[in-house]
C-alpha cells in the first residue's frame, strides 16, 4: 500500500494538466514530449548518469579495498567489528553536515589550498576544488562509499578459506588468488552495493546544489526546481522518467549478477 499508491499516484498526476495557480486533471502528453523533446532535459540525465559512472567507480575501488584489509589482512574478529564500526563513524552526523564540512576545506582559502600555498606546491588557489563538478563527486564518495563497504565486507567474510588455501597451494599468485577466486565470489556484494550507490546517486539533488554552487544540475535537482514552482504534473513526469531509467539500470545489474543465485 506505501509503495503501490504513491507510484500510482505519481503517473496518474503525470498526465495532468497544469498552469501558473493550479493543477489542470485531465490526461495529456505535454509533460512527456517536455521531457523527452527537451535538450536540456537530455543533458542534465547525461550530466546525473555521468556522476553516477564516477561515484561507482570510485565507492567500487575504495569499498573493495577496505573490504578486503577487514576481512583478509586483519586477523583477530574483534578487530574486524572494532575498525568496521569505525567506519561507520561518519553516519552519526547528517549528510548536511558532513558535506558542509568540506567547505571550510576546500574553498579558496580553506585549509587545503593554504597548506598546498605555505608548502610552495602551487602559488595560487585552485579554484575547482570547491563548487564544481570535483567537490559534488567527492561528496557523493564520502557519503556512499559506506554503502558498498557493507555488502561487500558481508560477502567477502562469507568466503570459505579452504578455497583461497587450495588456490596457494596449487601455485597461485596473490593476484590469480584475487582475480579468480575473491572477486567472482565478492560478486553479489559488489552487485548490491552497486544498486545501493546508483539509487541513491541518480535521485539526490542536495549534494548538486550545495557542492556545486549551482554550477551543475542533475534529474533530481530539476524535479526539485519544478516542485517549488508548483510545476507538480512535470515534476511526476520526470520523476517516472528517472524510475525507468534507474530501473533499467538495475536490470543491467542483476543482468550481469545474479544475486539470487550467487547466495
Amino acid at each position: 500500500m506505501f509503495l503501490l499508491l504513491p507510484m500510482v499516484a505519481l503517473v496518474v498526476v503525470s498526465f495532468f494538466d497544469y498552469d501558473s495557480v493550479q493543477i489542470i486533471p485531465g490526461f495529456v502528453l505535454t509533460n512527456y514530449t517536455d521531457v523527452l523533446g527537451s535538450s536540456v532535459t537530455w543533458r542534465t540525465y547525461l550530466n546525473t548518469i555521468r556522476f553516477t559512472a564516477l561515484v561507482w567507480a570510485f565507492t567500487t575501488v575504495i569499498g573493495f579495498a577496505v573490504a578486503y584489509i577487514l576481512t583478509f589482512e586483519i586477523r583477530s574478529r574483534t578487530t574486524q567489528m572494532v575498525l568496521f564500526l569505525v567506519c561507520t563513524i561518519p553516519f552519526l552526523t547528517s549528510n548536511m553536515i558532513r558535506m558542509i564540512s568540506w567547505i571550510p576545506f576546500l574553498g579558496r582559502e580553506g585549509l587545503l589550498n593554504t597548506a598546498l600555498l605555505r608548502t610552495g606546491l602551487i602559488h595560487q588557489p585552485l579554484e575547482f576544488l570547491l563548487f564544481s563538478d570535483f567537490a559534488v563527486v567527492l561528496a557523493y564518495v564520502h557519503l556512499f562509499t559506506l554503502f558498498m563497504v557493507t555488502p561487500v565486507f558481508n560477502t567477502m567474510m562469507r568466503i570459505d578459506r579452504r578455497l583461497i588455501e587450495a588456490a596457494v597451494d596449487g601455485g597461485a599468485s596473490w593476484w590469480q588468488v584475487l582475480s579468480q577466486v575473491i572477486i567472482p565470489l565478492s560478486k553479489p556484494g559488489l552487485a548490491i552495493g552497486s544498486i545501493f550507490v546508483v539509487t541513491l546517486t541518480m535521485g539526490d539533488f542536495v549534494t548538486v546544489r550545495l557542492m556545486s554552487g549551482g554550477q551543475s544540475a542533475s534529474v533530481g535537482l530539476m524535479i526539485s526546481n519544478q516542485i517549488a514552482l508548483l510545476q507538480y504534473p512535470a515534476a511526476c513526469a520526470n520523476a517516472v522518467v528517472l524510475l525507468l531509467v534507474v530501473l533499467l539500470m538495475i536490470a543491467a545489474i542483476l543482468r550481469i549478477v545474479d544475486i539470487r543465485k550467487e547466495l
